[in-house]
């Protein structure tokens, strides 16, 4: 006589080792041998099984739950049935699914819960999923990191990055193997969301060791290791080595799959911080063919941004304004940053203000007042000019590109008023000149700039800046 209980404690002992094979052995073993009401109920812990497969696995589990009921008809009315049920519907319709009721979300099953939470994540109702209660100690350790992970994903859902980072990496803690590296790769994600570079990059250095070269199921993961390492790499300044790492993504996506929308996008984003423009609007215009709906806008911000470098403002302006008609866009205060740039490029000066004020207000603040100083400039209102590029030094990212540039003009409108403040001019000029190579035309320029204010400051009897 089979013991269901004892079946499914067997299931999840090889299920925390990651046996799925034993695993289905047990059930399947035990499926053979017992009585039919047995059998119903062990069909669903089949189909519990088989949905920790997602997508790939849904028609097992539509066939699990028809032998379950098949078996069993008044299973239709069991929590753990309609869980199960709730969630292959939610992987189907999405937020069109059939929700699981209360009874089911408050179930004293802690399975049932799972995939009372698994159903609501899956149709976008992550407040409703985070509302099931589901201590971590009442499940089985196969179950725990899934369900860390499906908390993240909901805390991601509503907009809560940094919880959602907190949750992965708990996930991690509990998974093991790939499964870990893949938990780790989605913190790692979610920190590069947030801009913390250095802390997604030490994620990913714990997740390559785990890498063994022996699971089939590797190759897209580690493109995806290698895509997050290239975002990583860029951010904290490392453009070589971020070049290297989406031409492994890029191959490994041929070698075990299709190349993505967001190889190519990253790819093109390392080429311009490469200064290498015409390849990356080859692998913009790579990513805008491979893009979703929901993705077309990224990719035709960054086309607008790499025709703006080439100097091709009408067809800059021409992509932008297409993003710019996509009112769920979130960079929109950017894209009318750019647009007056299109406008200051085009000799049209007073829509290339009102346009980078509309943008300034909007929040983005660096590019829009590098255009007003851009315009400031070519009416001679200096002391404005000044005023914008000493905005833009202030608020933008520290040895960025664009912090240089707001360094260069403040160093450049002051000489240009007279080295009022001297001080003032030689620090910016300082500055600039530190991230300035000798090649650059305005190396000599701000060199001049740095003499000529270091001999006023000596001629006022003004202490030299270290």
């Amino acid at each position: 006589m089979i013991d269901v209980p004892t079946t499914w404690q067997q299931a999840c002992a090889a299920l925390a080792g990651g046996d799925y094979e034993t695993a289905f052995d047990v059930l399947e073993s035990a499926m053979s041998e017992a009585r039919k009401p047995e059998r119903a109920r062990i069909a669903l812990y089949l189909a519990s099984v088989h949905a920790l497969y997602g997508d790939a696995a849904t028609a097992e589990v539509g066939a699990a739950l028809r032998e379950a009921r098949t078996l069993d008809p008044a299973l239709r009315g069991d929590a753990l049935y309609l869980a199960l049920s709730a969630e292959l519907d939610a992987r189907s319709r999405g937020p069109d699914a059939t929700l699981p009721t209360a009874p089911v979300r408050e179930a004293a099953d802690p399975l049932t819960r799972f995939h009372a939470l698994s159903a609501l994540a899956l149709a976008e109702r992550p407040a409703e999923a985070q509302g099931v209660h589901l201590p971590l100690s009442e499940l089985p350790p196969h179950l725990r990191w899934r369900l860390r992970s499906w908390q993240a994903d909901c805390e991601e859902q509503l907009g809560h990055l940094q919880e959602a980072a907190h949750l992965y990496a708990e996930a991690a803690h509990h998974a093991q193997g790939l499964n870990r590296a893949i938990m780790l790769q989605e913190g790692a994600a979610t920190l590069l969301q947030l801009g913390q570079a250095a802390e997604a990059n030490a994620a990913l250095e714990q997740a390559r060791p785990l890498y063994t070269g022996r699971d089939p199921e590797e190759g897209l993961n580690l493109a995806t290791w290698h895509y997050l390492s290239a975002q990583a790499l860029l951010a904290l300044g490392k453009p070589e080595a971020a070049l290297e790492a989406i031409r492994e993504a890029d191959r490994l996506e041929r070698e075990h799959g299709d190349p993505s929308y967001g190889v190519a996008l990253v790819w093109g984003q390392v080429m311009t911080h490469l200064g290498q423009h015409e390849k990356a609007l080859a692998h913009f215009e790579t990513a805008l063919t491979a893009a979703t709906e929901a993705d077309r806008p990224y990719a035709l911000h960054e086309l607008g941004v790499a025709l703006l470098d080439l100097d091709r403002p009408v067809e800059a302006r021409e992509r932008l304004e297409a993003v710019l008609a996509d009112p769920d866009y979130p960079y929109q205060p950017e894209v009318l940053a750019d647009l007056a740039e299109c406008d200051y490029r085009l000799g049209r000066l007073q829509e290339a203000q009102q346009t980078a004020e509309q943008a300034l207000a909007q929040g983005a603040v660096v590019p829009a007042s590098l255009v007003l100083g851009s315009v400031a400039l070519d009416y001679y209102h200096l002391d404005d000019a000044l005023e914008h590029y000493e905005r833009v030094v202030r608020e933008a990212a520290p040895d960025s590109r664009d912090w240089i540039t707001g360094h260069q003009m403040a160093a450049d409108v002051m000489a240009q008023q007279g080295f009022k403040d001297p001080a003032a001019a030689y620090a910016h000029a300082q500055q600039a000149l530190e991230h300035t190579p000798e090649s650059d035309d305005w190396h000599g320029t701000l060199q001049d700039h740095l003499n000529k204010a270091a001999a006023l400051m000596g001629q006022n009897g003004g202490r030299m800046l270290n």
